[in-house]
């Protein structure tokens, strides 16, 4: 997929109504998530994305300790001044174009990766996360 391309499906996921205001949530949210994602899912997410694309993901730092899906769009809301709705909204737009050019094995490792609250996000079911054994 070339990037052009990807712009188009984030506009018509988001039914944006320009192709600019879908490359505004592409960065946006591209970015947000380059601070939060670490390690060899980092690497084979950028290797997936088209090149713009990737280089505004692998230009951020990751934080040291990873938002969960909630704070992402939080954070994500102030950094642009939007609404928590319309950052959720832009983040789904974004991600579901993420996960159909990741594909279903590194998505699941990049959710796997991720605190909670990132599967939605993603377009997919929260996964079931082992809870710690009970002392008996």
């Amino acid at each position: 997929m070339t990037y052009r391309q990807m712009l188009e499906k984030v506009r018509y996921e988001g039914a944006y109504p320009t192709r600019e205001r879908a490359e505004e949530a592409v960065q946006a949210v591209l970015a947000a998530l380059g601070r939060q994602l670490t390690g060899d899912e980092r690497v084979a997410l950028a290797a997936c994305l088209p090149l713009e694309a990737a280089l505004t993901f692998t230009a951020q730092i990751p934080h040291p300790e990873p938002l969960t899906g909630w704070g992402f769009v939080k954070d994500l809301a102030a950094r642009t001044g939007g609404s928590p709705a319309t950052t959720r909204w832009d983040s789904g737009a974004v991600l579901t174009t993420v996960a159909a050019l990741a594909g279903r094995d590194l998505l699941t490792r990049i959710l796997t990766h991720l605190p909670s609250g990132y599967a939605p996000l993603f377009g997919r079911p929260e996964l079931a996360r082992d809870a710690e054994p009970q002392a008996a």
